[in-house]
């Protein structure tokens, strides 16, 4: 597993690495066999195919029981999108992952249970935590911290000025990346990425070009592919049964 996480930590450091979130085996398998070098989750899709809505609703027990069988079903590094950690202390969170077969997370600052956000320090103290849990087991987990601070629950008043700050605090305490979810405009992407390794979404205005321009090491797709298949699905079913009549 060592081999595994040294690999992803690895890949944020050279070319831009590209992650279509994957949501169950077949899904990590088309993701592997598209020549990808890595299978990211996404916890929106795996808790919709367990019947649960994002946001930990899921139990995490269902969520780390999927990831495995994610990482049994494929031979590349498998990275979690593990929400705000589950309310799990930080040397059981990283336990989990292992057990899991995984060697990278995701861990978000939003407080699901109280709303808004963790205290930027608290939150910082929490990921060092992680990274010390993870020192001591002998696997150099990838921590991807989330920054949550451009979404409209958020309730803060300079978005970026406290993406900013969080950054140096989440990396200060040990983290490999920082993604400012909501927030990949040029704007916003420049003062970031020149403090360390960035994870961004394309959009209308950033293609994965442009992304690659801008320094970003990390791009990610969240639950984009598994709605867009099941929507695409569902309109050729549609289309079809319109052309039988």
């Amino acid at each position: 597993m060592k081999e595994h996480a040294d690999l992803l930590r690895r890949l944020h450091h050279g070319e831009m690495l590209v992650l279509p979130n994957a949501w169950d085996e077949a899904s990590a398998e088309l993701v592997v066999e598209a020549g990808f070098p890595v299978v990211a989750t996404s916890s929106a899709a795996v808790a919709d195919v367990l019947g649960h809505q994002d946001g930990e609703k899921a139990p995490w027990q269902e969520m780390f029981a999927a990831v495995a069988r994610i990482a049994a079903a494929v031979p590349v590094p498998v990275t979690v999108d593990a929400e705000a950690g589950y309310g799990l202390p930080p040397h059981e969170l990283v336990a989990r992952l292992l057990e899991a077969g995984a060697v990278g997370c995701n861990l978000e600052d939003t407080d699901h249970r109280a709303g808004g956000l963790v205290d930027a320090s608290a939150q910082a103290d929490r990921l060092a935590e992680v990274r010390a849990a993870a020192d001591a087991a002998g696997v150099p987990v990838v921590v991807n911290a989330r920054i949550d601070t451009f979404l409209p629950s958020s309730g803060v008043p300079d978005p970026l000025a406290e993406a900013v700050r969080r950054a140096d605090l989440y990396r200060r305490a040990g983290v490999d990346c920082v993604y400012p979810i909501g927030g990949s405009t040029r704007d916003n992407l420049v003062p970031l990425v020149a403090g360390g390794p960035v994870n961004g979404n394309t959009t209308g205005e950033l293609d994965l070009a442009a992304l690659r321009s801008l320094g970003v090491a990390r791009v990610s797709f969240g639950p984009r592919f598994h709605r867009a298949g099941m929507r695409e699905s569902l309109d050729r079913l549609v289309a079809e049964m319109n052309l039988a009549r």
